[in-house]
């Protein structure tokens, strides 16, 4: 399906996240703050910062200085801290002292215990300034010790547990540099703790989670070699039965991810203990990605996915083609020129759908077939007035043909008919109290529509032999993709300084042959179909060729998804 496309379009450098920094190599600027109270947002000030830059275990300079609240320190602050209104009535305002921290700490990650406190004050004030917060990455040595430390080695993560239990050589006194001081002693000793486990980068130090076993981490090898491009990912088993398939813009990164804390699914985490390896395919676009997730995903039917596994298992309502059509349930769309709605994903669902249906239109719900002038007896809907009854005559052939084109007009165009009479009926039940039953013909309404809304999209597109369309990315690039009867059967990306026109007749020319399938069945599964669908309703889409007619009713289903039932099938 891909065309042509260089791998370096897509791979960037990679960056140091991808690759993982080394904890030796990183910069640290430990920073602890003392002030007036708890919420810089309900008026507490900074009173004190002090920060330790450290890296490789050794200190490269610190940096103290008393803040101005300019306004009076609570009596109970000043005792826990010892900073009187005296001893800050000559310190610099906060308006002085953030610019010269932040150029102390500038181009290091911030360390802090407890760190949305300090790192909450230090942003509330650079905004306060409408000076830009720098883009610091941060480690909270607490939020690290709850995943590490056990009663055992402590009897609680406060900084004074913490720096004894490590045996820190600053004892922490509620001044910022003495605390800052001992935080630098307590964030080596986790360091030193975590790296038994074989966390030596400083993206699996942020990342890490007790939740993630060594044995998990030991696995990251399984991304090495993986690419910086979109494309699908297959983790196999020793056997190579496939366990799982995923898709991401970046598979190298993405795959990574799911051997760090960032990966919170449990099934995932008994999913990768099982994996031996990761094999990727490449794809030229995100779409094309998606796209061939799910055709992997329908072949393969990995046991740790749970979605688009059977495609094939839908059911539809079916308007059949006789003397005396009916509605029934089928599982497989026919070249018999019947009218179908759906697919829908449970016979449940098409079950709800197929009841509005019925209490809106009086046909026959009898499932044999009948002969052009019947003569039996009525049934039991008939002596309710819920249907027309054509098994003992009661109605004539072309009085019934009628409702039937109203039917059909509502399944194709027009669900009006459907909508107005369940919501006059909703509004009824609902005013006697009755809200259980309300609650059926709700569901009931909503399986239609969204069934109508679905069938008259993929419908839309599944009838055009060929829709070429392009997209201009945020890198300046052109995405292309060639999609017939509904199934994409192209992807590419036009090269730099190439002809545009040239390109797309050449991906014209190797694209997928793609034979029309039957009513709105799409040529590849509904799913697929979609996923084409919300790519070429998103912005800035080129139409560049279209072969057939591309439209939806104006006054379709879909209206009615955006408005009444507020969403999208």
């Amino acid at each position: 399906m891909s065309h042509a496309v260089h791998p370096s379009r897509w791979e960037s450098q990679r960056s140091f996240d991808e690759l993982g920094r080394p904890l030796r190599d990183i910069t640290f600027t430990v920073v602890d703050l003392e002030t007036t109270g708890g919420s810089a947002a309900a008026g507490s000030m900074i009173t004190e910062i002090g920060a330790v830059k450290v890296r490789g275990g050794e200190v490269l300079g610190e940096f103290q200085t008393l803040v101005n609240p300019e306004t009076q320190i609570p009596a109970f602050i000043a005792v826990l801290t010892g900073i009187t209104n005296s001893m800050v009535v000559d310190a610099p305002p906060i308006e002085s002292a953030l610019p010269a921290f932040l150029e102390f700490a500038a181009g290091t990650v911030l360390v802090a215990h407890n760190a949305p406190f300090d790192v909450g004050f230090l942003r509330h004030f650079s905004e306060a300034q409408s000076r830009p917060w720098p883009a610091f990455e941060v480690v909270d040595t607490a939020k690290l010790a709850r995943r590490v430390i056990t009663r055992d080695d402590a009897p609680n993560c406060k900084l004074s547990s913490l720096a004894r239990a490590f045996g820190a050589t600053t004892t922490p006194n509620h001044r910022a540099l003495s605390d800052a001081r001992a935080t630098v002693d307590v964030l080596y000793g986790l360091m030193e703790r975590l790296g038994t486990q074989g966390v030596h980068t400083l993206e699996e130090l942020q990342t890490y989670s007790s939740r993630v076993s060594a044995t998990q981490r030991r696995k990251r090898h399984l991304a090495d070699g993986l690419p910086h491009s979109p494309g699908v990912y297959l983790f196999k088993d020793d056997a190579s039965r496939v366990l799982y398939i995923g898709t991401s813009r970046d598979v190298r990164t993405r795959v990574r991810s799911y051997f760090t804390a960032s990966e919170t699914r449990s099934r995932m985490g008994e999913m990768v203990r099982l994996a031996s390896t990761v094999q990727a395919i490449e794809c030229a676009t995100p779409l094309e990605a998606e796209v061939r997730e799910l055709r992997l995903i329908a072949e393969h039917k990995p046991s740790y996915n749970r979605r688009s596994r059977f495609p094939e298992k839908v059911t539809f309502v079916k308007l059949t083609r006789e003397a005396w059509p009916r509605l029934s349930l089928v599982k497989k769309v026919l070249d018999d020129d019947a009218d179908y709605l759906g697919p829908f994903g449970s016979r449940s669902m098409a079950e709800k759908c197929l009841a509005a249906l019925h209490e809106t239109f009086p046909i026959r719900q009898c499932t044999d077939r009948l002969a052009l002038s019947p003569s039996r007896s009525a049934c039991v809907l008939a002596e309710l007035g819920r249907c027309l009854s054509p098994c003992d005559g009661s109605v004539d052939h072309d009085s019934y043909a009628a409702v039937v084109r109203q039917l059909r007009d509502t399944l194709l165009r027009h669900p009006d008919q459907v909508v107005e009479l369940v919501s006059h009926r909703m509004a009824a039940l609902a005013e006697d109290e009755r809200f259980e039953e309300a609650g059926v013909h709700r569901d009931r309404l909503a399986s239609f529509v969204r069934a109508a809304a679905r069938t008259q999209r993929l419908t839309s597109l599944t009838r055009c032999p060929e829709v070429v369309a392009g997209r201009r990315e945020e890198d300046g690039r052109w995405v292309v993709h060639v999609m017939r009867y509904g199934r994409l059967a192209a992807a590419g990306v036009i090269p730099p300084g190439a002809d545009a026109l040239a390109f797309v007749a050449s991906l014209k020319d190797s694209a997928e042959t793609v034979l029309p399938s039957h009513g709105p069945l799409p040529a590849a599964t509904a799913e697929e179909t979609e996923r084409l669908l919300r790519w070429l309703e998103s912005p800035t889409i080129r139409l560049i060729e279209v072969d057939g007619e591309w439209t939806c009713p104006v006054q379709g289903a879909t209206r009615l998804l955006e408005g009444a039932l507020g969403s999208r099938p």
